[in-house]
This record gives structure tokens, C-alpha cells and sequence, in this order.
């Protein structure tokens, strides 16, 4: 019974371990590490995503001076949030928005270069999500 016991603890610590690590964010080294299909976008362009539901994906933009953000979050039927991740490769940096395509429908994510945000003048990278 003691080991049953001491092995049902380790499950659960393991369990809560990656459950915390979900929750603490973005950032090098964060809890994503599948992004699952990675879609590029650039300030003042659009581009199409077409997902079938169940499907992981992320919405990338190259960080410049100021950083990313998002404008608002989608539809949660059509398209759910998890995380927003960077990763540095090569000296570049890329910022993914990590999302989880849910039901059938349309969305658009509009993500925001800035500097300090405030301004709602600055770049626009714009991603028309369709999961069908």
C-alpha cells in the first residue's frame, strides 16, 4: 500500500508540475513546446489560415524594436488561446501566439508592433483564421 501510495504521489506531482508550467507564460523557455503548425505573418500584411478543428497552431511575427502584441483574442468557439512564446534563432527573434483551432467557423487575429503599446497607430499584422 505505501509504494502504491508513493507511486500515486509522483504521478501527481508530475501531473501538477506540467500543469504550473502551463500557467506561468511566455518567454524563453516557456511551456509550449509544440506549436504545431506555424503560420509567418509581417506588419501590414494578411494572410489566410484554413485549420481543421483540433489542430495546434501559431501566428509568428520577427520581433523588431518595439515587440508584439495581441489586439484582441478571437472567437473562442472558432479558435482557443494558450500561450504566447519567444524563441531566438540565428539572432533573430520570433514572437508565436500558440492557439488551439476549436469549431467550424471564422476568426481574425490582429497582432500589434509597439513599443510601449499605447499608440494604436503602429504596425498591424492581420491572420484570417477559417477552420472548417
Amino acid at each position: 500500500m505505501v509504494h502504491r501510495t508513493r507511486a500515486v504521489a509522483a504521478v501527481l506531482a508530475v501531473l501538477l508540475t506540467g500543469l504550473l508550467a502551463g500557467v506561468t507564460g511566455c518567454g524563453a523557455g516557456g511551456a509550449v513546446y509544440n506549436f504545431g503548425t506555424v503560420v509567418h505573418g509581417a506588419a501590414g500584411k494578411t494572410v489566410e489560415v484554413g485549420l481543421t478543428p483540433g489542430r495546434r497552431f501559431s501566428l509568428a511575427v520577427t520581433e523588431g524594436t518595439g515587440g508584439w502584441r495581441l489586439a484582441a483574442l478571437p472567437d473562442a468557439k472558432v479558435a482557443s488561446f494558450i500561450s504566447e512564446e519567444h524563441r531566438t534563432e540565428g539572432g533573430h527573434e520570433t514572437r508565436y501566439f500558440v492557439f488551439n483551432a476549436k469549431y467550424p467557423g471564422a476568426a481574425t487575429v490582429t497582432l500589434l508592433a509597439c513599443a510601449d503599446c499605447a499608440d494604436e497607430g503602429q504596425g498591424r499584422a492581420t491572420f484570417r483564421i477559417t477552420v472548417t
